[in-house]
């Protein structure tokens, strides 16, 4: 399987603008294959593929933009594949009935990586004491920050900007190492925000809320931003000042979902999700009125901030983190039908209907449990149904 590892590098000053620079011309690259398909299929009525616009890469480097020249051939072809892959996934959407969204633009901010497709252009060299550098073609040797031991085979390195900081991401061709867990058990898991989760035994992770936790920090960074004037060296500060903010926050999501997905990978054989969409349940609610037209009050508010939390929860990510650290382990991930889970009684089956504010659970049979507690044990008897 493929696995990806992700490493800090720290070029120097001069370091930094090269590779900047070889992003901006990566970025400008892919803007003018974008413009070329989308002006060839406007005014010809013509789809270009990416082999014809990789083909001209040859002229253009020579004649038009020598500057090319100085980036690898696979570096710059590997632009053209990700414009193509933009194409694919949009004719992908149009296809399956979803949102096309039509490959767009790419500005300073957005575009922020180039990737070498293969073991040309960059060498990776690691000393006794386990101190490495990167070196890449025409920049030179990077230093980089090792944290964990890189493992298979690198297929890939990609150079990717966040902030004001740089990374290197190696993705490694590795052989799955399938472990036991600490025990042969199933669990349901229901995820929620009162309670980050609820485990079908009863036992509860707690929610961190990271984001409403910095929330006023990063209010007050962005309120110091809009009083900057654009183009200024202060309001470039302060950009960077809400992106760290930003940045601190994402970090300790992502440190959170990591080491509670590696723990319930370690303990449990088989762990059971609702098949959620957070992309739904965050939806905005529809404006309502009145026989006049007058609009009329539908709880947006309220909404807005319970859309804010789930977000900040992030559970599709949680989720993805299991997947892919049981496949890795061998184990099993299954997620099951999501409706009327907290409805129905875990003891007898009845459907017990009660409003999202009621957090407990009792039904005529006997049963009396945390509401949470009991759509984990239907979201458990679920997935072994299933399976």
């Amino acid at each position: 399987m493929m696995k990806a590892y992700k490493y800090r590098i720290y070029p120097t000053s001069k370091q930094t603008a090269a590779l900047q620079w070889t992003l901006d011309r990566c970025r400008e690259l892919y803007n003018a294959a974008l413009q070329e398909r989308k002006e060839a299929y406007k005014y010809a009525k013509k789809t270009i593929s990416a082999f014809e616009q990789m083909r001209s890469l040859t002229e253009i480097k020579a004649e038009v933009r020598t500057e090319y020249q100085e980036i690898g051939s696979h570096v710059l072809q590997d632009v053209i594949k990700r414009i193509d892959k933009a194409f694919k996934a949009f004719f992908r959407r149009i296809k399956n009935g979803e949102t096309p969204g039509y490959p767009r633009f790419q500005g300073r901010d957005r575009y922020d990586s180039f990737c070498f497709p293969d073991a040309s252009g960059w060498k990776l060299a690691i000393d006794e004491k386990g101190k490495g550098k990167l070196s890449i073609t025409s920049i030179g040797g990077i230093k980089i920050k090792l944290h964990r031991p890189l493992e298979g085979k690198i297929k890939t390195t990609t150079i990717k900007r966040e902030g004001e900081h740089w990374y290197a991401v190696f993705s490694c061709e590795v052989e799955r190492v399938p472990q036991l867990a600490y025990s042969d058990e199933a669990i349901g898991i229901d995820l929620g925000l009162a309670k980050f989760a609820t485990l079908s035994n009863g036992a509860t992770i707690e929610n961190p809320r990271y984001f409403r936790k910095g929330e006023k920090r990063l209010a007050k960074a962005q309120q110091a931003l809009s009083r900057k004037k654009r183009g200024s060296k202060r309001r470039k500060k302060a950009v960077q000042k809400v992106s760290r903010a930003h940045r601190k926050v994402r970090n300790q999501r992502q440190d959170f979902l990591h080491k509670e997905s590696h723990s319930l990978v370690r303990c449990y054989e088989v762990i059971v999700f609702e098949d959620i969409q957070p992309a739904n349940l965050s939806k905005a609610p529809k404006p309502k009125q009145d026989e006049n037209g007058k609009y009329l009050p539908n709880g947006a508010s309220a909404k807005g901030g319970l859309n804010k939390s789930i977000l900040d929860a992030g559970w599709s990510t949680f989720i993805a983190m299991c997947e892919y650290k049981a496949e890795y382990a061998g184990l099993t991930v299954l997620r099951v039908d999501p409706r009327y889970t907290s409805q129905v009684c875990s003891g007898c089956g009845t459907v017990r209907k009660k409003e999202l504010s009621e957090r407990w659970h009792s039904c005529e049979c006997g049963c009396e449990l945390d509401r949470d507690h009991n759509a984990a044990l239907n979201i458990l008897k679920r997935g072994l149904d299933a399976a």
